[in-house]
């Protein structure tokens, strides 16, 4: 017969969240790309921003 899965306990779940060396990406990789995505939405939004003024202005 099957055994049934024991649940994961706390401590295997905290032990799966650690970082990995070789496995995971680094922290200075996230945050690189973090920076860049917040950097790329500021762009969009102050884009979209300069549209709404010019067309006001011109319209």
């Amino acid at each position: 017969m099957a055994e049934a899965q024991k649940p994961l306990s706390h401590i295997t779940l905290k032990r799966r969240q650690r970082f990995h060396r070789k496995r995971d990406v680094r922290p200075a990789v996230l945050a690189k790309a973090n920076r860049l995505v917040v950097s790329v939405a500021a762009f969009i939004g102050l884009a979209f921003l300069a549209v709404i003024i010019v067309q006001a202005v011109f319209g």
